[in-house]
């Protein structure tokens, strides 16, 4: 689809826009690519900005790893979209398509293979998307999420800026597409847990962190009531919730309580049906 500047101004502050329009003007946008209607590229600033673009969606469903938490898209995204106002990137696409076409499928797989191998990451989703149940334990989830706030300021034990948890939520979201629930609460638990126990070393960007953290936590009510869990599974996660209440951040504690209580009811209209 065409992007306009109108559309650009929609989904920003004017402050904002202006701000993009100046980075775009100064030639901050980098490494800019595009594929179907996903637009990828990097914005330097005070350091480099991953940006993801959706030309597709309603608002563009933008993504930056920037700290900017105020109303609307950020400055790099602004940037972003309105260099697709004035010189969109080529579409890679049929590009792409053509290459997988014309590829045999023994040396596809055996590409595959050797990337699944070496990336972590890459390997979890695609065994999620063929409809594998994780093996990895909260605890195993858990030391990478952490590793993603020390990654931030190592210097430090202080968090300034946003992290981006994108590859759990993304990760999750696959487990929950191909109904496998109890995987999806696994990825949703181990978020919820790493971002209580670090939220009080975070000293800036409130607002993403919380969000994270709401998203993550409503995940893992909605797959623990989905899956098809023994009793003891779900007297856990029950058990889980509420010893977090006194346990864990003291401010997310109310978080923690509505919960349990909202886990236990959807349980028990379960159990009368």
């Amino acid at each position: 689809m065409d992007v306009t500047e109108e559309m650009v101004r929609g989904v920003c502050t004017d402050a904002v826009f202006e701000r993009g329009e100046r980075y775009l003007t100064e030639g901050r946008v980098r490494e800019i690519h595009r594929v179907d209607t996903t637009v990828t590229a990097v914005v330097s600033g005070s350091r480099q900005y991953d940006v993801r673009v959706d030309l597709a969606t309603d608002g563009f469903a933008p993504r930056c790893d920037c700290p900017y938490d105020g109303l609307g898209a950020c400055k790099h995204v602004v940037a972003v979209l309105l260099r697709c106002v004035d010189d969109p990137p080529t579409d890679d696409g049929d590009r792409l398509d053509a290459a997988l076409n014309g590829t045999d499928v023994d040396e596809l797989r055996a590409f595959l293979r050797e990337e699944l191998v070496t990336d972590a990451n890459l390997r979890d989703r695609f065994l999620a998307r063929v409809g594998a149940s994780t093996r990895r334990s909260v605890d195993e989830l858990r030391t990478s999420i952490d590793r993603r706030f020390e990654e931030q300021n190592p210097e430090y034990d202080v968090v300034f800026e946003p992290s981006d948890f994108t590859q759990w939520f993304n990760l999750a979201n696959e487990y929950r597409e191909q109904g496998q629930y109890a995987s999806a609460a696994t990825v949703y638990r181990a978020l919820v847990e790493s971002l209580d126990d670090n939220m009080e070393r975070v000293d800036g960007a409130y607002d993403h962190f919380s969000s994270a953290f709401s998203r993550a936590l409503d995940g893992y009510v909605d797959c623990v009531t989905a899956a098809e869990r023994n009793a003891d599974a779900v007297t856990d996660a029950v058990a889980f919730l509420e010893e977090r209440v006194t346990s864990g951040t003291p401010f997310l504690a109310e978080h923690f309580e509505k919960a349990a209580v909202e886990l236990r009811e959807k349980l028990g209209e379960q159990s009368d049906e």
